[in-house]
C-alpha cells in the first residue's frame, strides 16, 4: 500500500540542500521564495545547509544527510523542498535514515529525483516531482506550476486533475525577469510515437533519467521489490526527463532500464521536453522513442510538462494515474490510492 502526505494549511517547510547549496550571490532568490511562500500563510525554515557551496555540493554527505534526517523526522516541519537540485545527492542515500521517515511530502526535481524515488521504492511513501523552490520566488505563478499546493494538498482517496500548460518556455532570461519567474513564450504540444492519441494507465515513478540510472543495481532501486511490496503487482507509467545527455547517451541508459527489469509490467512511457537530445550521427531522440516504443510493445508519450524546461506537472512518485495525449492536449488525472 502507498502512503500519502497531506500538506495543510499554515504548513511548516523545511528547505535543505540535499545536493547543491546556494552560493553567497544567490541568496536573496531563496530569501525571496521563502517571504512569497510566507505570504501565502506557510512557515519557512532553512538548514545550514541551504547556504553553503563548495565542490559541486552543499556540505559533505553524511552533514546535508543528516539535516535531511533531522528535518524527516521533526514534529515541526511538514514538508521538504530542497531549494534546487544539483549533482551528488546519490553521494548521501546509504546515510538516509529510511527506516524512521514520519509522512511527509519531498518536493523537487532534477538531482532530487533519486531521492524521490529512493524514498517511494524504499518505504511506500508518495512522493512529489515537480517544482523546487527558488522557482516560487516570483511574483505570481503560472497555471501549471501552481497545482503543487492543490496536488499536495488532496486527501487519501482523493483524485486530481492536471492540464498541459498553453505554453512553455524555450530559455532562460535572466536579465528580464518575469513576474511569474518563467517566460512563457512556445506553444505547448503533447505527441506520441503512434501520432494519434493516446491514454495510459498505472502507478507513477519516474525522475530525471540521468539521475535515477544510478540507483540500478543499488538498495535504492529494487522496482521489483517495490511492485510486490506496495503495488500488488500492478502496471508502473514510467516519466522520464533528460537534463543533459545525447541521444545515444540517453539510448544506453534506456537499454540498461529495461535489462534491469525496470520496464517489466510497464503500460506506456511520458518522456519531458529537454534541453538535451543532442542528435549523434543523425540519430535523433524521436528514433530513441520509436525503437523503445517498438521493443517493449506499449505507447509512449513525449515533450510532455515535466523537467527541466518549464513548466512542469506536479507528478506523484506511487499514485495511480490516467494519462492522456489528445490533439497536442495532455491532461493527468492522479488518484491518491493506497
Amino acid at each position: 500500500m502507498i502512503t500519502y502526505p497531506h500538506l495543510k494549511n499554515g504548513a511548516t517547510i523545511g528547505v535543505t540542500a540535499a545536493s547543491s547549496g546556494v552560493p553567497v550571490e544567490l541568496h536573496e532568490i531563496v530569501k525571496l521564495a521563502s517571504t512569497r511562500l510566507e505570504q501565502k500563510g506557510f512557515r519557512v525554515v532553512c538548514g545550514d545547509t541551504v547556504w553553503t557551496q563548495k565542490k559541486a555540493k552543499s556540505a559533505p554527505a553524511v552533514k546535508r544527510a543528516a539535516e535531511f534526517n533531522e528535518m524527516m523526522e521533526s514534529h515541526e516541519v511538514d514538508i521538504i523542498i530542497p531549494p534546487w537540485g544539483g549533482e551528488l545527492l546519490v553521494e548521501i542515500l546509504e546515510h538516509i535514515d529510511f527506516e524512521n521517515m514520519k509522512n511527509k511530502w519531498v518536493l523537487g526535481y532534477s538531482d532530487t529525483s533519486a531521492l524521490l524515488l529512493a524514498i517511494t521504492l524504499r518505504t511506500g511513501i508518495a512522493t512529489a516531482h515537480g517544482t523546487n523552490l527558488v522557482d516560487l520566488r516570483g511574483e505570481c505563478s503560472d497555471g501549471t506550476t501552481a497545482m503543487w499546493q492543490k496536488v499536495l494538498s488532496c486527501k487519501p482517496g482523493e483524485s486530481v486533475l492536471q492540464k498541459s500548460s498553453d505554453y512553455y518556455q524555450k530559455e532562460w532570461r535572466h536579465d528580464n525577469p518575469s513576474p511569474c519567474v518563467f517566460h512563457l513564450t512556445e506553444p505547448t504540444r503533447w505527441k506520441s510515437v503512434s501520432n494519434g492519441d493516446v491514454k495510459i494507465k498505472g502507478r507513477l515513478l519516474g525522475g530525471c533519467i540521468d539521475i535515477i540510472r544510478h540507483l540500478i543495481g543499488t538498495p535504492f532501486g529494487d522496482v521489483q521489490s517495490f511492485r510486490n511490496t506496495f503495488l500488488g503487482g500492478g502496471p508502473i507509467i514510467w516519466y522520464l526527463e533528460n537534463c543533459e545527455l545525447n541521444t545515444t547517451d540517453l539510448r544506453r541508459s534506456l537499454v540498461q532500464m529495461k535489462l534491469a527489469g525496470w520496464f517489466e509490467h510497464c503500460s506506456g512511457l511520458l518522456f519531458g521536453r529537454s534541453p538535451a537530445n543532442t542528435p549523434v550521427d543523425n540519430y535523433t531522440v524521436e528514433d530513441v522513442y520509436h525503437t523503445l516504443s517498438d521493443e517493449l510493445g506499449i505507447p509512449i508519450i513525449y515533450d510532455i510538462d515535466c523537467g527541466h524546461v518549464p513548466p512542469q506537472i506536479t507528478f506523484i512518485n506511487g499514485a495511480y494515474a490516467e494519462v492522456e495525449a489528445v490533439e497536442g492536449k495532455g491532461t493527468v488525472l492522479q488518484y491518491f490510492r493506497p
